[in-house]
């Protein structure tokens, strides 16, 4: 089960991370062996981000995307508004740039460090858009 829940005034796609987030855990799962799990998606702003990635990874300041691993499932915290600046920055579109730290954060959930998943995130946003 995938559930989506915005906690912003930003209209994202819910039918959109939940289509990318069933398709990452779909062929992910089975290439690891692993059980595909229950995942929450919750789009949040700017300070909850902050306090979450200050309070767990003890960084002070905001972040894109943060995810959680609890046995079966797991939750993938993500920052439109630093989306936005991230894909700005890196001269991509905003819906791109939010597939891609939603796929980031669920391979983290699956146990891919960030070097077994250096160009995973691209092989799933490449032909959405």
């Amino acid at each position: 089960m995938i559930e989506v829940n915005n906690l912003t005034d930003d209209r994202i796609s819910k039918t959109l991370l939940k289509k990318i987030a069933e398709e990452v855990l779909k062929r992910e799962s089975s290439a690891r062996r692993k059980k595909a799990c229950d995942l929450s998606i919750a789009l949040v702003g700017p300070k909850r981000i902050h306090e979450l990635n200050k309070q767990y990874r003890r960084k002070d300041k905001p972040t894109d995307v943060l995810s959680f691993s609890y046995g079966s499932s797991g939750e993938v915290i993500i920052c439109p508004a630093v989306v936005k600046i991230n894909a700005q920055k890196y001269q991509n579109i905003f819906k791109k740039e939010l597939a891609r730290v939603l796929v980031h954060g669920i391979l983290h959930i699956l146990g891919y460090n960030h070097r077994e998943m250096a160009n995973k995130p691209a092989r799933y946003t490449k032909n959405i858009f």
